[in-house]
């Protein structure tokens, strides 16, 4: 005579197992505060910049792709450790997420809250370039601006040594439906070795720039231009990935500017981020 099957659990047993892991989650939590606390008397505050990790934080959310599993949203999984990354950021040492709002308020206001939570305060701008230079005259705070489109050359103000950089391009996972989408750059001073290369970013103003040779450089990389009756040309925000780095890097983007018919009037470096690393649907990440 075979056994019949066991019983289900009900649903107060499955509750009281929420309830145990709920627990346990938070007593994670703030084990975790526990060490940045030992870790805030360890730095002493003697670093320079932002605590923010672009290098480390994006490692850490492309292993979270790897890693997730089941039903419970990426978007979410996401957001939760973006709020906890960022708050104990915060806790750290205290900064602003200036934002440029030029670019639509509520897409930008939806990327700073999703990607530094609601204790980091949000401050709004209305052009890219008020945006940077609130960062400038802080210690530690970021800029968002867009990263596909300006009205103004505001990297120009990011070549000077000492100057605020670009750190990361935000979001750190790219998919479709991504609640705050928006590709935007980060701004701020961070220790070098806190930073991110796999793309480099550079300030480059032109002569003879037209649509010859925009259609040129498209190919070679990503490009925020903004024209320059004055001299007849651009200045332009050049993204310059790992696969051209290794490829003469920036100077390959030169020859090809002068190649297309225009004169490169100078170039400085003015950041570097993590590749883009996109999510399809299937769920396998790439770069």
């Amino acid at each position: 005579m075979s056994n019949p099957p066991p019983s289900p659990p009900s649903l107060q047993d499955l509750r009281k197992e929420i309830d145990a892991i709920d627990e346990q989650v938070h007593r994670l939590l703030m084990a975790r505060g526990d060490i940045i606390d030992r870790l805030i008397q360890v730095k002493k505050t003697q670093e320079v910049g932002s605590a923010f990790r672009p290098a480390r934080e994006a490692s850490m959310m492309r292993e979270l792709v790897r890693r997730h599993r089941g039903i419970l949203p990426l978007d979410t999984i996401e957001s939760i450790w973006r709020v906890i990354i960022s708050t104990f950021t915060y806790v750290q040492a205290p900064f602003a997420v200036h934002a440029d709002v030029s670019v639509g308020e509520s897409a930008m206001r939806d990327s700073a809250r999703f990607h530094f939570g609601f204790v980091v305060p949000y401050v709004s701008h209305f052009s890219a370039q008020a945006a940077v230079e609130a960062v400038a005259k802080s210690k530690g705070d970021l800029a968002l601006v867009s990263a596909i489109a300006s009205r103004t050359p505001w990297w120009n103000a990011l070549e000077a040594d000492g100057a605020p950089k670009i750190i990361a391009r935000l979001p750190f996972l790219e998919r479709a439906d991504h609640p705050a989408a928006l590709p935007v750059f980060v701004i701020s001073r961070v220790a070098d070795d806190a930073m991110v290369t796999e793309v480099q970013t550079w300030s480059v103003r032109v002569s003879g720039w037209n649509a010859d040779v925009a259609r040129a450089l498209a190919p070679l990389a990503e490009i925020v231009a903004v024209p320059d009756t004055a001299f007849d040309g651009a200045a332009l925000l050049v993204s310059v990935t790992g696969q051209d780095l290794e490829n003469k890097g920036f100077e390959a983007i030169k020859l090809a500017l002068i190649k297309a018919g225009a004169s490169v009037r100078s170039s400085a470096l003015v950041g570097s981020h993590a590749t883009r690393y996109t999510v399809p649907s299937n769920g396998s990440a790439r770069t």
